[in-house]
């Protein structure tokens, strides 16, 4: 099988979570700038074999769009143009921020590696991905 990867995606930066081959278990991968995602995309795939990747899709309390929508829709485009052949999911993202800073404080870490937001949103990347897995089965 091939992997699934989860981007939580930022103005500034990217958290990136992938799944094992057996898309059992979700893992944090690394946090990439945004600037620099299309070129760490294209060397992952070169490397690892992914069957999809997963979005986050930003949304208000009340389920419309939220402000950041446009951005993901254009680097939506941008990925579907670069990479016709892996299908990108939009999957709701609210609240997952708040998930990750609360496993950060459950999982004991200080206060000064709470305020790492790259390590944020690569936690945010991996509920993501774990919600999808949970969805798909």
């Amino acid at each position: 099988m091939a992997r699934v990867l989860a981007l939580d995606y930022g103005t500034k930066r990217i958290g990136v979570a992938v799944t094992d081959e057996l898309q059992i278990i979700a893992f944090g991968l690394t946090t990439v700038t945004t600037e620099t995602i299309f070129t760490f995309l294209k060397d992952y795939f070169e490397k690892e074999k992914v069957e999809t990747v997963i979005i986050g899709e930003p949304k208000q309390m009340d389920g419309t769009p939220s402000q950041s929508a446009e951005a993901i829709l254009k680097f939506s485009t941008k990925f579907q143009k670069e990479f016709p052949l892996i299908p990108l999911v939009k999957i709701d993202e609210r609240f997952t921020s708040k998930m990750a800073f609360q496993t950060m404080i459950d999982s004991g870490l200080k206060k000064k590696q709470r305020q790492n937001k790259g390590l944020i949103d690569e936690i945010s990347a991996v509920i993501l991905l774990q919600d999808y897995l949970k969805y798909k089965s």
